[in-house]
């Protein structure tokens, strides 16, 4: 029987693969620098580190990169916990868990932030608020941020997850489950949008949603070495400064990265709905305190969800080494 998630695990292990050799030289140097893994996930998202791979930034740096795209955070942080990645491009909340869980991740820089989210379903199943979701199905990828989103979704309707039945779905599986009625809502990535629109034709339905703005993060892993850090950040810096300067150039740059995963039409409509701008900030700290509190209830984590836990999750001596002024942690 044709499962799903088998499908997403095998994509997930056969992406992982190439992940572990690139990393089995990670500190054999050459003509770049020393060689480092970057394991991303969302390309918007992820801005500064498409633009610095197709730009080679790394290089004025003294640091060879590799990206590596993966399905989602979550798949992204794994590769990093997992020694196969020494950084990650992650959504906030997969940073959260692994904190709650122990593990030993830190969280360098904030690299964009969004709000424009999307509830999308179908015009036959009567979802004309937040507040009509109960009792119907809702189609997510549990345990990324998106899954956050649809919290603070449901809190709007005055509902919780107990209300709803949540089905666990990759990113890219969420339209066409919608398009055949196997979940009457989803939650997934704005790469997905138009995908899902296609799929349903005059069946489409969404709701828009700001209640939550979305973090993607660099992280990085236990054997990730301060001076390199730092490198790589200065890297990203450049890149953001030229996503600002000229935008267009630079979505160009995150296109030819994706490898045709991106369509030209969706960068140029959300890629400006993206604010880029690394940093570590109290507002940051405040965020992943609250989604550290909601996974605690939802997820039952262990672990202490204590601004002053979360803050030793925090690393902000790289970043401030690359621009002092982009850190305001107290």
């Amino acid at each position: 029987m044709f499962r799903p998630r088998a499908l997403v695990g095998l994509l997930t292990a056969v992406l992982l693969a190439p992940l572990t050799a690139a990393c089995s030289d990670a500190g054999s140097g050459g003509a770049g620098g020393p060689a480092v893994t970057v394991a991303a996930s969302d390309h918007l998202g992820g801005a500064p580190v498409y633009v610095a791979q197709e730009r080679n930034h790394w290089a004025a740096e003294g640091v060879r990169a590799d990206v590596r795209t993966l399905p989602t955070g979550r798949d992204a942080l794994n590769a990093v916990l997992g020694g196969q990645a020494a950084y990650g491009v992650v959504g906030d909340l997969p940073a959260v868990t692994a904190a709650l869980g122990g593990r030993d991740v830190r969280v360098v820089a904030e690299l964009s932030t969004f709000t424009d989210w999307r509830l999308l379903t179908r015009t036959d199943r009567g979802v004309t608020g937040f507040d009509r979701l109960r009792g119907k199905r809702i189609g997510v990828p549990r345990g990324t941020n998106v899954e956050y989103a649809l919290s603070r979704m449901l809190t709007a309707g005055r509902l919780t997850a107990a209300d709803v039945t949540l089905v666990n779905l990759a990113p890219n599986q969420v339209p066409a489950a919608l398009a055949r009625g196997d979940v009457d809502a989803g939650v997934t990535f704005p790469s997905f949008y138009d995908a899902t629109r296609t799929a349903l034709g005059a069946r489409h339905a969404e709701l828009r949603f700001t209640g939550y703005t979305a973090r993607t993060l660099l992280v990085s892993g236990p054997g990730a070495e301060a001076g390199r850090t730092t490198a790589l950040l200065r890297a990203l810096l450049r890149a953001q400064q030229e996503l600002a300067a000229d935008p267009a150039g630079a979505r160009n740059a995150v296109l030819a990265q994706s490898k045709g995963a991106l369509q030209p039409a969706y960068a140029a409509a959300f890629q400006p709905r993206y604010a880029y701008r690394a940093s570590l900030s109290p507002a940051l700290l405040r965020q992943l305190h609250e989604e550290g509190v909601w996974a605690k209830s939802a997820q039952g984590l262990p672990g202490s969800a204590d601004e002053a836990a979360l803050r030793k999750v925090l690393d902000p001596a790289p970043l401030r080494a690359a621009d002092p002024a982009a850190v305001t942690l107290p």
